[in-house]
């Protein structure tokens, strides 16, 4: 579940740069203090979405980033957001958000329960995954399920959906410094050798992966 924090104008002014380029008003975005994406994280995928114009792009998770990843998609007048959210309430929150910016032809928010699943003999609670759509994604934010729920929470998402990623999709892992998430990475690169793997500065960490297949 994600925590709702009332947010001030002092933490979004670190985000204002990128609430401006994208036409945003500070007090209608779903900005919570201890669970949205850090302001250099999200200007890492706004700026990545915006060159590329990938058709498809899909979240482990949801919030400020599937605002923002929307607006992109419509300023390319292509592409949709399509985002996994394990909190029926939170769903229909940034479905809210959606709706106030007309963007919701370019944005699904799709309530997925986290379930139990076994990979490489460790279960792991993640997204139902009868929940997750067909498309070929060409850009993957992860930044779910959250980190305290077990060790590793993230390293599910490549094993289930590496076979839905295009050649040449763009992989974003948020909270890249943490231990769990660079283990993660390695784990990743482990299982498909065939990954590139660059490390960016912000301030959470993101790792940026490539698909070659």
């Amino acid at each position: 579940m994600h925590k709702v924090e009332k947010s001030s104008d002092a933490d979004l002014a670190d985000y204002a740069a990128l609430l401006e380029q994208l036409h945003l008003q500070a007090q209608a975005v779903p900005y919570t203090p201890n669970w949205s994406a850090a302001a250099d994280f999200l200007q890492i995928i706004v700026d990545y979405c915006l060159q590329s114009r990938p058709a498809t792009v899909f979240e482990c998770s949801s919030g400020l980033t599937s605002l923002m990843l929307a607006r992109c998609c419509q300023v390319n007048g292509r592409g949709r957001v399509i985002s996994l959210e394990d909190g029926d309430s939170f769903a229909d929150r940034i479905r809210k958000y959606l709706k106030h910016y007309d963007l919701t032809a370019y944005a699904s928010i799709i309530h997925a329960p986290l379930r139990r699943i076994r990979l490489d003999r460790v279960e792991y609670a993640w997204y139902d995954t009868d929940a997750i759509p067909a498309s070929e994604i060409e850009m993957l934010v992860i930044d779910g399920p959250s980190g305290f729920l077990q060790k590793n929470s993230r390293y599910p998402a490549l094993p289930l959906l590496y076979s839905r990623l295009a050649d040449g999709c763009r992989v974003f892992l948020d909270d890249a410094t943490r231990p769990d998430e660079r283990e993660i990475v390695e784990l990743w690169l482990e299982r498909f050798p065939s990954l590139e793997v660059e490390r960016l500065a912000a301030s959470r960490g993101c790792a940026v992966l490539t698909i070659r297949k």
